[in-house]
């Protein structure tokens, strides 16, 4: 088997991406279409309202992450912060994938709260798309960049 080299992550601001979204939603690695009844479900249940990233804040949020990054000495190959959403193209360490993503999702939301989000930031989890050639991980980084704002 090939050796991971790098990986792309996904995760979305609370109550904007819930499932059953018209723009489809992903669930344990397998994207899913529109569900209607299953969406408004998930809106009845958020405890708060959703969270919007402004654009204003974007860079304040990229940098949290870059910094954190530089920190625990992990690669990032392609980030983007989006009104409802952040992708991540990262090199594979030694580490599990979610000990990277918890941690910048950690600095993002501290980042934030100095700005007056009070309310819970990110959805829980996140997506993930392993890379295990140069290829993948081009194409992971093209996306991501496509994403820049």
């Amino acid at each position: 088997m090939a050796k991971m080299i790098g990986f792309m992550a996904t995760w979305t601001t609370y109550g904007t991406w819930l499932q059953g979204d018209k723009r489809g939603y992903v669930k344990n690695g397998v994207t899913l279409g529109t569900n209607s009844q299953l969406e408004e479900t998930n809106k009845q249940l958020l405890k708060h309202n959703k969270i919007v990233i402004p654009k204003n804040l974007r860079k304040t949020v990229e940098n949290a992450i870059l910094k954190e990054a530089k920190q625990i000495g992990q690669k990032v190959y392609a980030i983007a912060i989006c009104s409802n959403h952040v992708h991540i193209v990262i090199e594979s360490t030694n580490e599990r994938c979610g000990y990277s993503i918890g941690r910048f999702k950690r600095v993002a939301t501290k980042a934030l709260r100095e700005y007056g989000f009070v309310d819970k930031v990110w959805t829980k989890g996140y997506d993930k798309r392993y890379c295990y050639s140069q290829s993948e991980l081009e194409t992971r980084i093209k996306y991501v960049q496509r994403h820049k704002s």
